[in-house]
């Protein structure tokens, strides 16, 4: 450190009650803070402590767009491999029928997208309710 000032060379030890350890103890687990006497050094000094809550009715919708996230993932494959197979066919017959298995994971893309915006207008309706 730099600076002489920033070094935290004096202890203060002190006594609370068990309600406010329990406190402190949250503002800890709900805050970027390492330890309780951070949370400690933070509210003498004055600090802004930020806490970070986790809405756990997002839990659903999350996992939903990550399967839907996934589906999309090996249906991009799938038609990247239809196209290879589309480029190395020989004959129009061979070409015709890569094309309509291309054409049917394109039609899934769809139906994908349609349940992404789906959700995402609920989270919408929700979020922005107040706006």
């Amino acid at each position: 450190m730099d600076n002489p000032e920033d070094i935290l060379s004096q202890p203060i030890i002190v006594r609370v009650t068990e309600k406010v350890f329990k406190r402190l103890e949250t503002i800890q687990q709900e805050s970027g803070c390492q330890s309780i006497g951070e949370v400690a050094r933070m509210i003498l000094s004055g600090e802004q402590i930020n806490c970070f809550y986790k809405d756990v009715s997002l839990n659903a919708p999350m996992e939903e767009m990550a399967l839907i996230r996934k589906e999309l993932k090996a249906i991009g494959i799938n038609i990247n491999q239809q196209t290879k197979f589309f480029h190395m066919g020989k004959s129009d017959a061979h070409r015709a029928f890569f094309t309509l298995k291309t054409a049917e994971l394109y039609k899934s893309v769809g139906g994908k997208v349609e349940e992404l915006l789906s959700i995402i207008h609920r989270l919408a309706e929700k979020w922005l309710r107040g706006s």
